[in-house]
């Protein structure tokens, strides 16, 4: 057993290095050396393993980059040394100045520079331990940040390790910028879209919205990257420069943007940086300016600071991309909640590297404001942004042709009389059978995070609607193979998938359904929020706008909303339809199960033997209890696997009594709380 033992312990090493070897190939290097299909059946097994013998996980394992269990907040944390902010400059002359300033303070003229592009991202800081990363922060107030490790972990272009057995420091803390690269910027939004969820505006956004998601599984779905920027604090070693500090980072495995340069004069940083404004186009991630310091970090020390900004360093910004075209027409999209949304069709244009033929104007008063008109040359700004936004017109280019725009008073697609909200800037079509609505709540319906039903994309949706095929999501669950048949493209075996996929989606959860309804203000979230505290769609029905309002998360624009949406016949024939089909109107725990566990607070730690901690999970909740992810005085049990970690150790102190599988089992047969 003790040879086997080592056997399995010494393949799971062995795995181990292999796949950080092949990852830092790929995703550092840029040069994989395997097939995807080779390194899956690598990764495939470590999992096995680790999930067999969990005593043989690690912290800086390749497999705790996936996520780890969701937490309820971030604890804060204060850096090893404070992340100061940058001044900045606009113009060359102020990069001038930068430089006559610190040359007089250090009494040299000849100053070397390194100059780096400045990422438009979220700065983090990573905590390395005798080369192990230990924490992970974001900047915070840059003094005190919020630990984001698990986060941080999923991020492929940050070694869990650092390489080399050279100058790997009893503690360093790095700094850097988390980021979202453009293509899965857009991929991002795309898919958003597709859900009806509100897109990011741009890739900082995303970034830090991912960084700060409470299960690190689903920062670990947004492809996020990293580049390192500094060592912010060294122990036991000492560096000379900034540019033997990025030579040290990728020593130590991280991928260094290459675009770093060394400066003899100033003259030459301000060629490089006056470069790259009109090179910004060729990179796959957002920059908005270059970071020019101090090379010598002696001359950083003797510097210092001033107030939160270092007196060696300056980020010269970029002007906004903007670009000049005519405005040909102002059109009117209908969405799926009856809005009313002006966009602008243009003369294609290049901006930011992207040809833009449409950009969008808002809302009306933003139209008034501006004083945009049909015909105007216009500045259209991009900065980022997936849809671009006309800035303003360029009036003096005006010849008395252009033409004001008139915002419509009837529906362009179904002539129903449009209504304004007080108090909203958007117009709002009444008719919920307006076919452009119907539409796009249709696309929304199918689209993932809802139903999510494959094989059913935009262009196929759109496709049933013009062959009149269906109406609304409900017909879809009485389409037979022929109608499907039909379809451009369609052969046996897209039908028999696509019928599959209708019949796998009657299985998706209540929440899920509410979310498709496509109920105005209701996401994802809102929509679990009242999945779980009603019991079925006719309790919801018949609960009122301050029922649904105290609800945690809610609040009574949205309560008015769903109130709103089940008081219209048409749409509550409509839900009774779906139910019919067999769609899932009612909670997991809506049917009479009992609920022996009833607000207790439960914790989970460590490997469970036969379930996984979400199934752990769903059971407590189906049985009335509550789980938490931190162990606290509130908590009533701890529930623990292999391999438990600190937990046990804090439940033990609090005096928390601790339980295994069958405990838990044990409680829910009881009917007690163990007492």
């Amino acid at each position: 057993m003790g040879a086997r033992a080592d056997k399995i312990q010494q393949r799971v090493a062995e795995l181990r290095r292999e796949i950080e070897a092949h990852s830092y190939r790929y995703y550092i290097l840029d040069h994989p050396s395997v097939s995807d299909a080779e390194y899956d059946l690598m990764f495939r097994e470590l999992l096995e393993l680790e999930a067999s013998y969990p005593q043989l996980v690690t912290a800086d394992s390749p497999t705790r980059r996936v996520g780890v269990e969701a937490g309820e907040k971030f604890q804060k944390v204060e850096h090893l040394a404070p992340m100061l902010s940058l001044a900045n400059a606009f113009s060359a002359r102020e990069l001038v100045d930068f430089y006559r300033r610190i040359s007089r303070m250090l009494g040299e003229t000849a100053i070397d520079f390194v100059t780096e592009l400045k990422i438009d991202g979220a700065a983090v800081s990573l905590t390395y331990r005798q080369g192990m990363l230990v924490r992970g922060a974001t900047r915070g107030d840059g003094r005190v940040g919020e630990s984001v490790t698990d986060n941080l972990r999923t991020i492929k272009t940050i070694p869990l390790r650092l390489k080399g057995e050279a100058r790997i420091p009893e503690m360093v803390e790095v700094r850097g910028e988390a980021y979202l690269p453009l293509a899965a910027f857009e991929a991002l939004n795309l898919g958003r879209e597709a859900r009806g969820e509100k897109t990011f505006a741009n890739p900082r956004n995303a970034a830090a919205g991912a960084l700060r998601q409470l299960d690190p599984a689903v920062t670990a779905m947004r492809p996020l990257a990293f580049f390192p920027y500094a060592v912010g604090y060294l122990e036991g070693g000492e560096l000379a420069t900034q540019l033997e500090a990025l030579e040290l980072l990728e020593q130590w495995g991280f991928r260094v943007n290459p675009r770093y340069r060394l400066h003899r004069s100033m003259e030459r940083v301000i060629e490089y940086c006056r470069s790259y404004e009109s090179r910004r186009g060729e990179m796959d991630y957002e920059i908005d300016g270059v970071v020019v310091k101090v090379n010598r970090l002696d001359y950083q020390r003797r510097l210092g600071s001033v107030a939160r900004d270092p007196r060696w360093a300056i980020a010269y910004k970029f002007p906004g991309e903007v670009a000049l075209t005519r405005l040909l027409e102002i059109h009117i999209n209908v969405g799926r909640t009856g809005a009313l949304n002006p966009y602008a069709v243009l003369e294609p244009v290049r901006v930011g590297g992207v040809t833009v033929r449409q950009a969008t104007l808002h809302n009306e008063d933003d139209i008034r404001k501006k004083d945009i008109r049909e015909g105007d040359l216009v500045k259209v700004k991009r900065a980022g942004d997936v849809i671009p936004q006309v800035v303003a017109p360029v009036v003096s280019q005006r010849t008395g042709a252009e033409r004001e725009f008139s915002y419509p008073e009837l529906c362009p697609q179904c002539a129903s009389t449009i209504i304004r909200v007080e108090g909203e800037a958007m117009a709002y079509c009444p008719n919920t059978q307006c076919p452009a609505q119907r539409l796009e709540k249709l696309k929304h319906f199918v689209g993932r995070g809802a139903m999510d039903i494959r094989g059913l994309g935009q262009q196929t949706v759109g496709k049933m609607v013009d062959l009149s095929l269906v109406e609304d999501a409900a017909d879809l669950f009485a389409l037979t193979p022929e109608q499907i048949g039909s379809l451009p493209g369609f052969k046996e075996k897209s039908v028999r998938n696509l019928l599959d996929s209708l019949e796998a989606s009657l299985g998706q959860p209540f929440s899920r359904v509410l979310f498709a309804l496509g109920i105005r203000h209701v996401g994802e979230s809102v929509a679990e929020l009242l999945a779980r505290n009603f019991r079925d769609i006719d309790e919801l029905r018949e609960a009122g706008v301050e029922e649904i309002a105290s609800i945690s998360g809610v609040g009574p624009e949205i309560a008015g909303s769903v109130r709103a949406y089940l008081d219209e016949p048409s749409n509550w024939g409509f839900v009774r339809r779906l139910r019919k089909a067999g769609l899932t109107f009612q909670s997991d725990s809506a049917a009479e199960t009992p609920t022996p566990l009833k607000d207790k607070i439960f914790v989970i730690t460590g490997t469970l033997r036969d379930m996984s901690r979400t199934e752990a999970k769903s059971l407590i909740q189906g049985r009335g209890g509550k789980v938490a992810a931190s162990v606290s005085s509130r908590t009533d049990y701890l529930v623990v696997g292999a391999a438990p970690g600190s937990k046990l150790e804090k439940a033990r102190n609090l005096g928390i009594e601790v339980i295994d599988e069958a405990g838990l089992h044990s409680r829910i047969e009881e009917g007690t709380d163990g007492g």
